[in-house]
This record gives structure tokens, C-alpha cells and sequence, in this order.
């Protein structure tokens, strides 16, 4: 009876090792005959990648987008932000193309509502991400425009240039800050944008709220007051729903002596000092 039973297993043991054997050599002919040849220079052109996997070039990857550049005339070789022109002009040697100038850019953090200056509406206890904050009631801050300080940027930064201070604001390293945008893309309150290199001045607030509403949330809130605008001869400033904005290519281009600094009576504009906090560009802030 026991002989029996081991016999049997032997057989059942035999029958499956045959069947993968079977299966096994299936699977390696299917894999010869439907692989397909991948373009040896796609892999070249993904080399020069940062590899950073931002998603700045609008693929999800960078093998995507080395797929993309080299298989489709009409894809540009300059779309790796992070790479710069040194990156784009390697792929467009490899591929053959042309490649624009890329402006070189960086992250700014619109926001200067340190936990000093803004005030706050609630106590906020639960997960530390500012998109989960922000599905409560819009997060702890009076002002609902502003860096809600739980550093879902700093997580998503793939290259490591940004860091959560005790201010309750992110702190971006213009040294490693590659201008990719993905930091951009996480925050919920839209924060931070892209600033070009170079730029005079920025403006250390997102709010849209009325002058005594946003003053009253945010000691260095713009409350719209429309004073730089006045003073800014080359139209560089404009005015979004009590928000100045400045275009900082004409700013830029244009003026080497921004007066609209001295006008503002919060300081919510300040120079466009890199590396350091929002809000304490010098030494009055």
C-alpha cells in the first residue's frame, strides 16, 4: 500500500516536471518570435537623462520620452527641464534635431506665511500632507491660499532640493533645484510655481482675498493695494483678483531699479533672493 502511494507520486511528480519543461520551452519560443527589436539609440538618448523621472517632459518617464524623441519627428530633443541645454543639446546631436535655448528656472514658494506671521483658524492633528489637510475644511490657516507647511513637496522633489523649515515653509536649494515642476504639480494650494533665473523681484503671496481680509489672516499678505502697479513704469505688474503678479521676464528685461519694493507697504513683493526663506530676503523682512 505505502509502495503504492510513493509510486504514485513519483508519477504525478514526473507528469508535472514534463508539463513545465513543455510550458517552459513554449514561453521561450513565444518570447524569440514576438519580441520586439528596441531602437538601440533610444537607450543612448536615455543615458544623457537626469533619470530623475519628474515628468517634466510631459512623459511619464524618462524611457518614455527617450522612446518619444527618438521614434517622433515632431517631438523637440529640449523637453528635460532638469537636464538643461547641456542635456538638450546632447539629444539633439543624437537625434538629429534642433533644440531651442531652454530659459533656465527655478521653484519659488509664493507664500511668506511663516507660523509667525500667518494666523492660524485650527488645530490640525491628522496626516502630514498637505493634500490631506487641505480636504479638511482647507486646512489650519486663516488664509486658504497659503503653504499649508506639511512638506508634500518636499516629498515629491526627486532631486532632493527642498527641505521643511521651523518656519513652517519649504526652503528650496538653488543648487539643486533643477526646475522640473513636480513640486509645482503636488501642492494643492498652488503655491509654487516656476520663476526664471535671474528675475528682480517676486511676490511672497498666493491670496486672492480683499485688502483687510487677507492683512487680518496674513501680516505679509499683498492686499492688493495696487501701489507697485502705480510705481512700475514698465508694466511688468498686474493685478489678479486683489493679487499682484509680475511678469518676470519684462521685470527682468526692463528694470534695473525695482521702485515697486519700496512702495509696498507689507513687503509682500521682495527681491528675488534665492536660497533663503520666503519673506526674509533681507534684513527687514
Amino acid at each position: 500500500m505505502e509502495h503504492g502511494v510513493v509510486q504514485h507520486s513519483l508519477v504525478i511528480l514526473a507528469i508535472m516536471t514534463s508539463l513545465g519543461i513543455i510550458f517552459g520551452l513554449v514561453l521561450a519560443y513565444a518570447n524569440k518570435k514576438m519580441a520586439i527589436e528596441v531602437n538601440p539609440l533610444i537607450h543612448l538618448v536615455e543615458d544623457v537623462l537626469p533619470k530623475g523621472q519628474c515628468g517634466a517632459c510631459g512623459y511619464a518617464g524618462c524611457m518614455n520620452y527617450a522612446e518619444a524623441v527618438v521614434t517622433n519627428p515632431d517631438v523637440p530633443p529640449n523637453l528635460c527641464t532638469p537636464g538643461k541645454e547641456p542635456v538638450a543639446k546632447l539629444v539633439a546631436e543624437l537625434t538629429g534635431k534642433a533644440a531651442a535655448a531652454i530659459e533656465p528656472r527655478i521653484a519659488q514658494v509664493r507664500c511668506a506665511g511663516s507660523h509667525a506671521r500667518a494666523v492660524k483658524a485650527s488645530e490640525y492633528h491628522g496626516v502630514q500632507d498637505c493634500v490631506a489637510a487641505n480636504l479638511l475644511f482647507g486646512g489650519p490657516k486663516s488664509c486658504k491660499y497659503g503653504c499649508l507647511g506639511l512638506g508634500t513637496c518636499v516629498k515629491a522633489c526627486p532631486f532632493g532640493a527642498m527641505t521643511m523649515t521651523e518656519d513652517g515653509l519649504p526652503l528650496i536649494n538653488p543648487e539643486k533645484c533643477t526646475g522640473c515642476g513636480k513640486c509645482e504639480t503636488v501642492c494643492p494650494k498652488k503655491v509654487i510655481n516656476m520663476m526664471p533665473l535671474g528675475a528682480h523681484v517676486r511676490v511672497n503671496c498666493n491670496s486672492h482675498d480683499k485688502g483687510a481680509v487677507a492683512k487680518k489672516a496674513c501680516s505679509a499678505a499683498c492686499i492688493g493695494c495696487t501701489l507697485c502697479l502705480k510705481e512700475c513704469p514698465h508694466g511688468a505688474i498686474t493685478m489678479d483678483n486683489s493679487l499682484a503678479i509680475v511678469d518676470a521676464k519684462v521685470c527682468k528685461e526692463k528694470c534695473d531699479n525695482p521702485t515697486c519694493l519700496v512702495k509696498c507697504p507689507t513687503k509682500a513683493i521682495k527681491k528675488a533672493v534665492l536660497g533663503v526663506i520666503p519673506g526674509n530676503e533681507d534684513p527687514v523682512a
